[in-house]
């Protein structure tokens, strides 16, 4: 008698058994790799940037099916800034790649040193939901650029933008180079249970503890590419209309679904409600008069049901619990519509004033001391993002020598992640490690101490140890 086969476990068997094909497949092309020139890496990059070119159509359609995402922010946050990742790489790794000579300390008279950049090897890429294309690609640069093979683990809440992905890929490289699987929390779980040699996470805290962990089963190293609750400051002395056009910006693109997207904005008591009659005009000439903001043609919408649910339960609580929307609070939650929303008057026990919001909902906080709102950052977790709108450089050094953060912006939001040549990663619970440019290419690259002896100096220390010897490490102790 034959056992019934349960269809989905049938493809999960199925998908399981392809990844260990597929992964098995890229361990010869790695050791090959290992001596892979500059010009066939650039050759992968060339090739991926002009696939993307070639599909940007596809990008933006694929954007608006799993957004409502305009084509200009499509063009803006996918697209530009792996063209951006791709052209820096093709510029400068040649350089890159070439072994770093070292001055010898005194302790290695004799010998020439220098660094040497190998490939990691094998590398999972497992990118977030908010910026698909972007956050897949854009790691996938990196790992190319430093010689590596790359399997991609796509959020299967944007299918059309992760189908897109896949046909991009299929049309670019081998599997036994490059390869995706698409899937959810199982297919993400069989591929955490591989050894990789690196792993590229960009995602929530509470998913990094569990990729944290994985990959420690195996001793595989990892870049964490997290979030949090970034704060902002408005201090008496900032320019409040570029403040206000620029924070909210920063924080409305994607509909507030950006993991560096100000969290929630602390407003000097004496600018506050200058503060907020800019904020209203700025939201009116981006997005229209308030009740209309729901027919913008350059507001996205919130990912699925479950997120937008999640959004409208933090405003709903945040009301309860006394606090005022100024402007904004409309939900259709068929249409996975939130409306912009700044509020005013938010209790500390209030859920969004400890849960990351991830979406179009911004408190405006009173301050009356700077060192209030210092001592605030401090005592929560260390933010991806921290942002200050001043022009008191007094005020500007004190919050930068005071509180700690992946990244900063003094007097602008979120450009931190467009700026090539800086490192972008978080601190602790916002990230582990960075990426971006040279920084990508470190993170996908093992450093390699090399040292080669010309003069072999060490011998003097050799056995049968002497009262010389003894007198020789003593003056190099003094010395060195």
């Amino acid at each position: 008698m034959n056992t019934p086969v349960n269809p989905a476990t049938a493809d999960l068997s199925r998908i399981h058994a392809d990844i260990k094909r597929v992964f098995e497949a890229q361990r010869s092309t790695a050791l090959r790799l290992r001596q892979s020139t500059a010009a066939e890496r650039l050759a992968k990059i060339k090739k991926l940037k002009a696939a993307l070119l070639a599909n940007k159509d596809a990008v933006i359609a694929a954007g608006f099916a799993d957004f409502g995402k305009p084509a200009a922010e499509v063009e803006l946050t996918e697209i530009l800034p792996v063209i951006a990742e791709a052209n820096d790489a093709i510029r400068k790794l040649r350089g890159w790649m070439k072994p770093k000579k070292v001055w010898p300390s005194r302790m290695m008279l004799g010998t020439k040193g220098y660094t040497q950049y190998e490939p990691k090897g094998r590398v999972l890429i497992v990118a977030p939901w908010n910026y698909p294309v972007n956050l897949s690609l854009g790691p996938l640069v990196s790992a190319l650029a430093a010689g590596n093979t790359a399997i991609i683990k796509p959020s299967e809440m944007t299918p059309h933008a992760s189908a897109v992905i896949a046909r991009i890929l299929r049309e670019t490289f081998e599997e036994n180079e490059v390869a995706l699987f698409e899937g959810e929390a199982p297919v993400a779980q069989a591929l955490l249970d591989l050894p990789f040699d690196h792993i590229f996470f960009t995602g929530s805290p509470a998913v990094g503890k569990i990729v944290m962990a994985a990959a420690a089963r195996h001793l595989t190293s990892v870049t964490l590419e997290l979030g949090g609750k970034s704060p902002t400051i408005v201090d008496e002395t900032a320019d409040l209309a570029a403040a206000a056009q620029n924070i909210l910006w920063a924080k409305f693109t994607n509909n507030g679904q950006t993991c560096i997207a100000p969290d929630h904005v602390y407003v000097h008591a004496s600018v506050k409600q200058a503060f907020i009659a800019h904020c209203l005009a700025a939201l009116e000439a981006a997005y229209g008069k308030d009740a209309q903001q729901i027919n913008s043609p350059c507001l996205a919408r919130i990912v699925n049901d479950r997120h937008a649910a999640r959004v409208k339960a933090l405003l709903d609580d945040a009301t309860a619990r006394g606090a005022r929307v100024l402007t904004g609070g409309h939900i259709d939650e068929s249409r996975r519509y939130i409306s912009p929303t700044l509020i005013d008057g938010i209790p500390d026990d209030a859920k969004i004033m400890s849960e990351e919001i991830f979406g179009p909902l911004l408190p405006i906080i009173s301050y009356e001391q700077l060192d209030t709102v210092i001592a605030r950052i401090n005592a929560d977790p260390k933010p991806l993002a921290l942002y200050i709108w001043s022009r008191k450089q007094s005020n500007i050094s004190k919050v930068m020598q005071q509180t700690t953060s992946g990244g900063a912006c003094i007097n602008h939001c979120v450009v931190q992640f467009l700026h090539g040549n800086l490192p972008f990663g978080g601190v602790n619970n916002s990230g582990i490690g960075s990426g971006h440019g040279h920084h990508g290419f470190l993170a996908f690259s093992h450093e390699r101490a090399v040292v080669r002896t010309q003069i072999m100096l060490a011998k003097m220390f050799f056995p049968p140890y002497t009262d010389v010897t003894r007198k020789l490490i003593a003056l190099f102790m003094k010395t060195v």
